[in-house]
């Protein structure tokens, strides 16, 4: 007899639900969050389970990697974003949300997730704790930048913070406890930075860019870290059939639903992945600075919308480009781009 397992993840527990192919419930379990607890409720049913399902939540990496290891490889990432249960349901609980997980898996229509490959998942997350750690020293500067600018009516570049002392802080805000919230915004600055470079170098050290990946250098506004980035969030870029679901998944297309013209609301905005719409973004503003195609196409848009929309067209457009590019494994061909 097939069995298909549903497995609804919580942080301190796993609620389990077993049925076979008729949707007959075969077994019913809350387990807590052991893997070895976890293995031994379901190894009654090794034989027989030919697939299971896992929510996709903060916390899956634990539970899919432990099952896959321990032999049950049919392993299934539900995407909990695109499911959608039966609006007049009137009662449900992690008993049903766990069934209802088989049953789509069952049927063939379970919205999947990408299980990202074990070995190459703690580079990305460090990559990740960089892109955490430069935010943090951004909003840090900015914080030091509006200090100084409230109190001496300066305006200090970013780039000149990395010259300021202790001493030109006594100068120009004079007050004791200015400076002390200064300069602690000033010493973590430097301390960040020097996080900062340690990731970016081990992350270079563990990680090259591959031949497919290696070509997005070619686009302006694209360098290193952005490229690593890329190559690092996308994984496998077949997993995209079609460019569509590439800038979808880049979080670079509009979410609004309209009707005759009119707005009727919005779809999910954060559906996607933030780290890509990240990169796309920043190589939008650093391509119109390099290139002159890419700044004539962002003036147009500015001026038939507002900044925001314009740089969220050219990075759609910068994630169209580099979909073909790592695809097709070619250099970016600038006279292609209008």
């Amino acid at each position: 007899m097939e069995l298909y397992a549903g497995l609804d993840l919580h942080s301190r527990n796993t609620y389990i639900g077993i049925m076979d192919k008729e949707f007959n419930r075969v077994f019913k379990k809350r387990v807590p969050n052991h893997l070895e607890l976890i293995v031994q409720t379901l190894d009654p049913f090794r034989d027989q389970i030919k697939g299971f399902v896992v929510e996709s939540t903060y916390n899956w990496y634990w539970l899919v990697d432990g099952l896959m290891d321990a032999g049950y490889l049919s392993a299934h990432l539900a995407n909990p974003a695109a499911i959608k249960q039966y609006e007049g349901l009137k009662y449900g609980d992690d008993q049903h949300d766990a069934f209802f997980l088989a049953q789509l898996l069952i049927l063939g229509i379970l919205p999947q997730g990408y299980i990202y490959p074990k070995k190459d998942r703690p580079v990305r997350d460090l990559a990740r704790k960089r892109m955490f750690l430069v935010q943090h020293k951004t909003a840090h500067i900015l914080s030091l930048q509006s200090l100084i600018a409230r109190c001496c009516a300066m305006k200090v570049r970013a780039n000149d913070m990395r010259h300021l002392t202790v001493k030109e802080l006594e100068e120009w805000l004079k007050e004791e406890h200015l400076v002390l919230s200064a300069q602690a915004n000033l010493d973590s600055i430097n301390f960040l930075k020097q996080k900062i470079k340690g990731l970016e170098k081990a992350i270079r050290k563990k990680v090259k860019l591959k031949k497919a990946f290696h070509k997005l250098k070619t686009v302006p506004g694209i360098g290193d870290i952005l490229a690593l980035t890329i190559m690092l969030e996308v994984g496998d870029i077949k997993r995209f059939p079609k460019v569509g679901n590439f800038t979808s998944y880049c979080r670079c297309v509009p979410s609004q639903r309209l009707s005759d013209g009119k707005s009727k609301g919005h779809g999910n905005r954060k559906n996607g992945n933030r780290y890509l719409s990240w990169a796309f973004t920043e190589a939008a503003h650093l391509g119109r600075r390099y290139n002159e195609r890419f700044r004539r196409y962002y003036n147009r848009k500015v001026a038939q919308a507002n900044t925001s929309l314009a740089t969220k067209a050219l990075g759609n457009k910068l994630a169209r480009i580099c979909y073909y590019i790592m695809k097709d494994q070619v250099p970016f061909q600038e006279e292609l781009f209008c």
